[in-house]
């Protein structure tokens, strides 16, 4: 909020009040008064009343009230006197100054700007526009976390994100509802996928082991315009939605590395449904137990190696070639041919997104 505006106000004001007034701020340092010499210095006697009080008070002569955000408020105004008229003029100002500083920030704050953007909701030909009147640097390579709590204690994720990202010129972060925080991160335009995923590995893992809040993060591309945020912030959901679909386990979700997944969630489920029913007979994969599921998952994990995959199952080889030839005798498929490896591993994700009914972005 710029100083200059409360003080333009308080000039305008200074006559018709009649006596000396002023805004000072949480750290009890004067940021505008009637009386110019006192900007800037700071009143230290008043430094308790400022972080305890939550409505007025009267110290040395002055009437002091609060205003800005709650439930801690930002600034507050001082007016000379004790009596009811010094509470009224200080009532006054408080709402003057509290719309003026609302209109600012609405106009003028660069993170309200970046907000709008990533929630589409400023229109593309007036981005640009924005941006130079804020001085925002529009060409600058930045991406999107996507931050969703998923345990959390009493400690504000929102306040830890803040203090570990300090440098609001490069750094925005804001909340979009109750459970999802948004950083959008200044990097280098050479940022590998890898590089964005330890940096959300390292705010996943301080958010938990030292404030007990466990979050999953999906990870949007690196944009080099500022035109552009609202479709790292797309991804980063989707990363989000898939990996709670593919990656159940993973708390680290990047658009970049969803693979096969990202091509079955922007499919239609009209296609997936006929694309199950061609590739399995009616039933066949209904058919198989969990004991078979769980074999032909250590056989795709293994590469399709018989005797590797014998060995971490604790079986014969001719045990596992038995049970591959069950599978073939039930779908059709023999997952030892690599194309109907690779068609049973698609089937198989289809059929695990269908049922998981994902929401579409």
């Amino acid at each position: 909020m710029s100083n200059k505006l409360f003080q333009g106000v308080l000039q305008q004001m200074q006559d018709i009040i009649g006596c000396e007034i002023g805004v000072i701020d949480c750290d009890a340092l004067i940021v505008a008064c009637s009386d110019v010499s006192k900007i800037g210095c700071i009143n230290e006697l008043i430094s308790v009343d400022l972080n305890e009080a939550s409505d007025y008070f009267i110290r040395d002569g002055f009437t002091y009230m609060p205003f800005g955000a709650k439930p801690k408020s930002d600034y507050f105004v001082f007016v000379e006197g004790t009596d009811e008229a010094a509470y009224k003029y200080a009532n006054l100002l408080c709402i003057s100054l509290h719309n003026l500083q609302q209109f600012y920030d609405e106009k003028y704050d660069r993170n309200n700007f970046v907000k709008n953007v990533v929630m589409d909701n400023i229109l593309p030909g007036d981005i640009q526009l924005k941006a130079r009147e804020l001085h925002f640097s529009s060409n600058v390579s930045r991406v999107v976390f996507l931050i969703r709590i998923v345990a959390a204690n009493d400690v504000s994720a929102f306040d830890v994100i803040q203090n570990l990202f300090p440098d609001k010129v490069k750094d925005f972060v804001f909340t979009i509802n109750e459970t999802d925080i948004v950083l959008i991160k200044e990097v280098r335009s050479s940022t590998e996928s890898s590089d964005l995923e330890k940096l959300a590995f390292s705010i996943a893992d301080t958010l938990l082991s030292e404030f007990y809040t466990r979050v999953n993060i999906g990870v949007g591309t690196v944009v080099d315009n500022v035109r552009n945020l609202a479709v790292s912030f797309k991804e980063a959901q989707i990363a989000l939605e898939v990996g709670k679909v593919f990656d159940t386990d993973k708390s680290i979700i990047s658009y970049e590395n969803l693979g096969i997944a990202r091509l079955i969630y922007h499919l239609p489920t009209t296609l997936c449904e006929t694309f199950l029913r061609e590739v399995f007979k009616k039933g066949s994969i209904e058919s198989l137990d969990q004991e078979t599921l769980f074999t032909i998952q250590k056989f795709f994990e293994n590469n399709l190696n018989v005797s590797e995959t014998s060995r971490k199952l604790f079986v014969h080889r001719n045990t596992l070639v038995y049970r591959l030839e069950k599978i073939k005798k039930l779908t059709g498929l023999d997952l030892r041919e690599f194309d109907h490896a690779i068609i049973f591993k698609i089937a198989l994700m289809v059929k695990k997104y269908l049922s998981s009914d994902p929401v579409k972005f």
